[in-house]
């Protein structure tokens, strides 16, 4: 939950029918881990290309042939673009460049750049995309080109920084921006840039400011290919979509015959061996709908950029065959293993694979440059790996083509140092068997899912009703697969979530408390591998400080706090309350025993810093840091009073006695204090003020019950006065929210019409939010437009009504 971000990208989409047609702001298609994860981000499947969680194209592409005619059932096509003047991922162009101030005529074309160096396009910091290293905050680059003509009609600029940036066009200025674009932009050549351009040689100056993080420099002119209209390339017409915890199902209609298309990653919460298999799979069944038989054929292509982290990046392909499987495998060249660390980042190591079951009717290839390759093996950029089945003759029975897509990361992450191997080959494993072990289980696994499917939407109707029960289906696959599931050397669970678009840190605390309610509930070992990488780095002596970390570092290298600010109350009592929760689902405290001695030394903390918290930040901090903050004090009480519960399980009475005194004092303190009429305020000292106090959830959850009913009451009706279509705002500061924190807030309602109208405004945001992206949890309630963050973890905290309900 941060607001230092490199930035966010926002898909805005027409809607063309009613808000009820949608399911899903996107629809979850692959989901595994931050890394292999794939989105569709409209309501028609082959509306768009399918992407990464980042908004990067990871294109998948699906097509029927059904007597002679093609019917395309998955992706949409990339637009295409020529270059005019060609850009670092397409040529490695030379320019001039100097990290030393050059003057104030540096962009001048008569400025003499004699002395400084000659380097190659792109330039940066970023390993296996860059090629000239730049490591400092500035550079300053001049590239020299010939136009032949100057007639560049519907040019665009080709454009990439990080982070500030100021073009030059033969010396005259015409863009300019802060922070960055870690992916291309394109820019228009307007009339006005267009007027600067001279027939023969013409010169680009660029200055770029790195102010931390990654570096990126280069530009290019490119114009768009108009896309060829091919007549025996028809749309197969969706009939529907459904979605449920593990699986995304599709109908379709291709002339006479009916597809279902099912994309299932089973997520088995329960079975960490299936659920960290990095396997998924697609299905398509086919029928007559005629009561005739049809020639039917299904093809799947798998961009290759799904193992990359820029298109630019050279590739090598190899198909073989192995364990009664075909295979194709496509990976980087370079193959720089965890050398990258960041937020919008893809994964450039391990290799992608794309299986099916092998026979006579499958056949695969590659596809470069939109040309077919039925060579063993091929290198290039962007490559497609292709399978085709012919499924014969297809009458009113289904006939179904199973495709595997896995992906082996080789390592996951680094930790304190070490490179850890992912979870599925602690035990020696290989791709190739997990992906034979995927295939002969099939259908067992699919039984599973189907059964997980059930569990998820019953619990969740039961707990808050037929909407609620949809959020929670939504959430379920993007909480778990914005984690990655490893051992560390000692042989304890890890399960590392990355902070999606919200700075890119490796086990937030603070992102892990929201998230913890789905894990609670499902299986809490799986928190525990939340908790104990925080712990380690304590218990260690690598964190000497007397309160938690806020993280381990900047994902995938675990290797030390990277946040450039402590959080001590927020994170002390983040932890405390989860091992709490632990302690009170398991009904033993063996977890919090093995960590009593930190627990202690964060509790102690919270006993003298946590009631009336100085200025500082909390887990909402892009609203920026705030002091005696009501709700960061509940979760120093609420935590302290964990911590009483917690001592009374272990036998440690007298701290028992002594924290509960303190509690409970604190708890009569607190009312006073921020009691602001017909309300609770904001802060202690700032009355007219009003924040939700979603902390004061634990209490009652958790049935400590330190806060009286009273105080609950007279929130909830407060909040109820607050509401805007999209939602209970965060605080009176802004119109902003976090759904994550609106579903604790309704948990404190003691009744289903107050729950449900805290919630429904929620499922309203997802249904009709113009942000196009796996589900932001932060989003404006007026408008319903995403303030920032993605495909994040902390959805997990929707379940929090299930929580509750199964503790009773």
């Amino acid at each position: 939950m941060k607001h230092l971000f490199s930035f966010f990208l926002i898909y805005v989409y027409v809607l063309t029918g009613t808000a009820q047609s949608r399911k899903a702001p996107a629809y979850p298609l692959i989901t595994h881990d931050p890394y292999f994860s794939i989105w569709s981000n409209t309501d028609q499947l082959t509306g768009s290309p399918t992407r990464h969680w980042t908004g990067t194209e990871h294109s998948l592409l699906g097509y029927a042939e059904v007597d002679g005619k093609n019917y395309r059932f998955l992706g949409g096509k990339s637009d295409d673009y020529d270059s005019i003047l060609p850009a670092g991922d397409v040529e490695n162009y030379q320019a001039k460049y100097t990290e030393n101030e050059p003057g104030k005529d540096w962009s001048a074309v008569a400025f003499d750049d004699s002395q400084w160096k000659t380097g190659a396009a792109p330039f940066g910091n970023i390993d296996g995309v860059s090629k000239t290293r730049w490591e400092s905050r500035n550079i300053w680059m001049r590239r020299t080109f010939t136009l032949n003509d100057i007639n560049l009609d519907e040019a665009l600029l080709k454009l990439q920084y990080d982070d500030d940036v100021e073009v030059y066009l033969n010396g005259e200025l015409i863009y300019n921006a802060n922070c960055c674009a870690g992916k291309y932009k394109l820019l228009p050549l307007t009339p006005s840039i267009k007027s600067k351009l001279k027939k023969g040689k013409n010169l680009f100056a660029i200055h770029v400011i790195n102010t931390g993080g990654g570096a990126l420099l280069d530009i290019g002119i490119v114009k768009k290919v108009k896309p060829v209209v091919d007549a025996n390339q028809l749309v197969a017409v969706q009939k529907s979509v459904k979605l449920n915890a593990t699986q995304t199902i599709y109908e379709f209609t291709c002339g006479k015959v009916n597809l279902e298309l099912t994309f299932t990653s089973p997520l088995l919460i329960n079975d960490l061996d299936i659920m960290a298999r990095p396997v998924s799979y697609i299905s398509t069944k086919v029928k007559s709908v005629d009561g005739k038989t049809h020639q039917v054929k299904v093809s799947l292509t798998a961009s290759t950029d799904i193992a990359s982290n820029t298109p630019s990046q050279q590739i090598k392909a190899i198909k073989y065959e192995q364990d009664g499987l075909k295979i194709l495998k496509a990976g980087t060249i370079e193959q720089a293993v965890l050398k990258k660390k960041g937020d919008d980042l893809r994964i450039d190591w391990g290799y992608m694979y794309l299986a099916t079951a092998a026979s006579a009717n499958v056949k695969q290839s590659f596809v470069q440059k939109g040309e077919g390759n039925d060579q063993l093996e091929i290198t290039g950029k962007s490559l497609g790996l292709k399978t085709d089945a012919n499924l014969g003759a297809v009458g009113s029975t289904a006939k179904e083509q199973v495709f595997l897509l896995g992906y082996d990361d080789l390592y996951s992450v680094q930790y304190f140092g070490k490179n850890l191997l992912p979870w599925w080959k602690e035990k020696g494993s290989t791709i190739e068997s997990e992906l034979s072990k995927a295939a002969k289980g099939y259908p067992q696994i699919i039984a599973k899912c189907k059964q997980i499917n059930q569990t998820i939407y019953n619990d969740a109707l039961k707990a808050g009703g037929v909407t609620y029960a949809r959020l929670c289906e939504l959430a379920y696959r993007q909480s778990i697969a914005a984690h990655k599931l490893v051992k560390s050397p000692e042989g304890e669970i890890l399960f590392l979530s990355k902070e999606n678009f919200s700075n890119g840190s490796i086990n937030t605390v603070d992102v892990t408390y929201p998230s913890a309610p789905l894990f609670l509930i499902y299986n809490p070992d799986l928190l525990k591998g939340m908790l104990n990488g925080i712990f380690y780095y304590s218990e260690s002596g690598k964190w000497a400080k007397p309160f938690a970390a806020h993280d381990l570092g900047t994902y995938p290298l675990a290797n030390g706090q990277t946040y450039g600010e402590d959080m001590p109350v927020e994170e002390c009592g983040n932890m405390i309350i989860l091992a709490g929760a632990i302690s009170k689902v398991e009904n033993n405290a063996s977890y919090a025993k093995k960590h009593w001695n930190t627990l202690t030394i964060w509790a102690d903390y919270l006993s003298k810093y946590g009631f009336d918290p100085e200025n500082q930040l909390c887990t909402d901090d892009f609203a920026g840091h705030l002091a005696r903050n009501a709700n960061l004090s509940v979760k120093a009480i609420v935590a302290l009073g964990a911590y009483t519960e917690m001592a009374r399980k272990i036998g440690e009475t007298a701290a028992a006695d002594k924290y509960e005194n303190m509690t409970k004092g604190f708890v009569k303190n607190w009312m006073e204090m921020a009691k602001d009429g017909d309300h609770y305020a904001l802060t202690f000292d700032k009355k007219g003020t009003w924040s939700q106090k979603y902390n004061l959830v634990w209490d009652k959850v958790l049935k400590m019950n330190y806060f009286p009913k009273p105080v609950l009451e007279t929130e909830v009706k407060y909040y109820l006065t607050r509401q805007n279509r999209y939602g209970l705002p965060l605080d009176s500061r802004r119109d902003y929210t976090k759904s994550d924190w609106i579903v604790w807030t309704s948990v404190l309602a003691d009744n289903k019409k107050d729950f449900e109208a805290f919630i429904n405004p929620i499922y309203t945001y997802a249904l009709e939010t113009t942000s196009r992206v796996p589900i932001s949890d932060w989003h404006e309630t007026k408008t319903g437009v995403m303030s920032g963050f993605q495909a994040r973890s902390v959805v997990g905290g929707y379940f929090m009504k299930v929580l509750e309900m199964k503790m009773k």
